[in-house]
């Protein structure tokens, strides 16, 4: 028996792999929040317009998203799950420091964008990674502490950023070559847990009632119905921009306080991927109806004319957050087979993307225009959404 453990290539408890690969993601958060919380006046900084700032944000957000549609294929296909992850965490933490001296902007947009197609290299194969060891602890609870650690880091990279300016004078230098300190240890900790676990496969093999069969290349069509859930739920969510622009322009709140409530949100995001991770694990995919009920939840309050009513309604996008970061992915390992699992967070992706891109310009169009028209749009999408999540319990089988 003894020589059988030591000839299996899990080497650490599921808890621990999951723990561990959630300080990876804190401290890649620390990185690249960190500069992206100060990319706009940086880019401005050496020139750029907002219309600049715009379209290179919004190219980067776009292959962040769009490259995993290539990314996730070439994990399953290659087999290099933590090559893939290594190598798209490796750019995104050597893009950062450099972002802070590039001292030109041709330079800079190239480094910001790149920082973006580093995430889109590893998120497929490192959801798959992850996927294995969940499928031990609990596919809901892996994930949601995962994102809990991960949220941890979204908090403290912008402080630290914001910190070090004050320090200098507002000097980007520092303030982002600072983060090469966790980059470096994102980078140590990803070696050392794939020299302890080369094979998280295992983790799901020693869970027979958790491991789904083998793909035959082919992905199942109750993937395709929640591919759709999440397009449509997704495409009626307000992005925080949007939000923060109601606020800051009715005179609800000022500037400086934006970034506060948004703090607020991400520990309420880190509280709903705990809790619906856990009725996750429990009660399956029915609690993801709490998806469109808070999304709908949050044009209703967010829009409002009254200080405390918009600002819980960001607290529900928070907690819509939460949900959409660690139980919608959770789900996606349920419902495909191990040998197709990194294309399907690929095209879940995708479908995120998409749905968002949607959602950023209904939301900012029609507020525009009506907000009681936003409001009952938004309801009228997200009870489309909880018709298609009705739809896949009887495509699941």
């Amino acid at each position: 028996m003894n020589a059988e453990a030591d000839r299996s290539p899990a080497r650490m408890s599921p808890w621990r792999f999951v723990v561990w690969f959630g300080t990876v993601s804190l401290l890649a958060d620390v990185v690249y929040e960190g500069a992206r919380s100060v990319t706009g006046p940086l880019l401005a900084s050496l020139g750029a317009s907002a219309l600049l700032v715009g379209v290179v944000t919004g190219a980067g957000e776009a292959a962040a998203l769009g490259l995993r549609l290539v990314s996730g294929p070439l994990a399953d296909r290659t087999g290099r799950f933590w090559g893939l992850a290594i190598g798209g965490y490796a750019l995104t933490v050597v893009s950062v420091p450099l972002l802070g001296v590039a001292g030109v902007l041709w330079a800079a947009c190239v480094l910001v964008i790149a920082e973006r197609v580093g995430k889109a290299v590893r998120s497929p194969a490192k959801d798959t990674l992850l996927s294995h060891a969940a499928a031990a602890t609990g596919r809901g609870r892996g994930f949601a502490v995962h994102e809990a650690l991960d949220q941890i880091g979204a908090l403290v990279g912008p402080l630290l950023v914001a910190g070090v300016l004050a320090l200098t004078g507002d000097d980007y230098g520092p303030a982002l070559g600072v983060l090469a300190l966790p980059g470096i240890a994102v980078l140590l900790v990803l070696f050392r847990l794939r020299a302890r676990v080369p094979s998280p496969q295992d983790y799901e093999r020693e869970t027979p009632a958790a491991a789904p069969e083998p793909g035959n290349g082919r992905l199942p069509r109750a993937f395709w119905t929640y591919a759709a859930f999440t397009a449509v739920t997704t495409s009626g969510f307000a992005p925080f921009g949007v939000l923060s622009y109601h606020l800051v322009e009715r005179h609800l709140l000022t500037a400086a306080w934006v970034p506060v409530l948004y703090a607020a949100a991400m520990a309420v995001d880190a509280v709903a991927a705990l809790a619906t991770g856990w009725l996750y694990d429990r009660i399956g995919p029915r609690v993801l109806v709490a998806l469109p009920v808070l999304t709908a939840a949050v044009a209703a309050l967010a829009f409002t004319g009254t200080v405390a009513v918009a600002a819980a309604g960001s607290l529900v996008w928070g907690a819509a957050m939460g949900i959409q970061e660690s139980t919608l992915r959770a789900t996606v390992a349920d419902l495909v087979p191990t040998g197709r699992r990194a294309t399907a967070y690929g095209l879940f992706a995708g479908a995120v993307g998409a749905g968002s891109l949607v959602g950023g310009a209904l939301t900012g169009g029609l507020y525009g225009y009506s907000i009681p028209l936003l409001v009952t749009v938004v309801v009228a999408v997200q009870a489309l959404a909880v018709a298609l999540l009705a739809a896949l319990r009887t495509t699941r089988h």
